[in-house]
């Protein structure tokens, strides 16, 4: 069966980095268009980043652009998701997603990891 496996959340100060990662499994990862969702607490899942499978073109939501960088390797079946100058606001729970197009809403996306959390101090 199809896993997405995310790890490398934690607490962090506000300015400060995390690296996310997702490793797929169970799937031909170089099909797939792989994103990023994060969920606050009381709030709809909302997207932050993607990279397609056709050319690893990369997508960033407004409030994460110039901040985070996401990126894959096929080889590895791996998409990382680094965070830098975060901030409370980004506080969530982070999911990898797989899709075999790109879009923006949750939906659209067939796998699902169980999530990261991320916890950014003031």
């Amino acid at each position: 069966q199809v896993q997405l496996v995310e790890s490398g959340g934690g607490l962090v100060q506000a300015g400060g980095s995390l690296r996310l990662s997702c490793v797929a499994s169970g799937l031909t990862f170089s099909d797939y268009t792989m994103a990023w969702f994060r969920q606050a607490p009381g709030k709809e899942a909302e997207f932050a980043a993607a990279v397609t499978w056709r050319d690893s073109s990369t997508y960033y939501a407004d409030s994460v652009k110039g901040r985070f960088t996401v990126s894959r390797d096929n080889a590895k079946n791996t998409v990382w998701l680094q965070m830098n100058s975060l901030k409370p606001e980004d506080t969530a729970v982070y999911y990898c997603a797989a899709a075999t197009y790109f879009a923006l809403i949750p939906g659209a996306y067939d796998y699902w990891g169980q999530g990261t959390q991320v916890t950014v101090s003031s």
